[in-house]
């Protein structure tokens, strides 16, 4: 019964962690440099960047990324168009692009 309750705790622990725009990787002791899962470039320990899909990146005793961009819900006759190269977001009706749209975001 304890053994059941001790999961249930733990699996219940991590439901917040679903939706979540921070992750952490720890790196391999005495590790100089963390690499980029995106880029696939290497970083010194002590730096951080941001990489080409706009997560923040921080490289210490553990690699930190946090989501640049945030998760965007428009309605139906709108789109979000990213624009990965300035790490910004536009929301604007389908059929007018100068029309701008309500929108909720998730994230930064």
């Amino acid at each position: 019964m304890k053994s059941a309750v001790f999961v249930g705790f733990v699996l219940f622990a991590l439901v917040p962690l679903i939706n979540a725009y921070c992750w952490q990787e720890l790196l391999k002791f005495g590790a100089t440099h963390c690499q980029d899962d995106v880029d696939k470039t290497w970083h010194a320990v002590g730096s951080s960047w941001t990489n080409s899909r706009c997560d923040q990146c921080r490289c210490s005793s553990v690699k930190s990324c946090c989501s640049g961009l945030p998760s965007v819900t428009v309605a139906d006759d709108c789109t979000v168009e990213f624009d990965y190269n300035a790490c910004t977001y536009e929301v604007f009706n389908k059929k007018d692009r100068n029309i701008k749209c309500n929108y909720s975001a998730v994230g930064k």
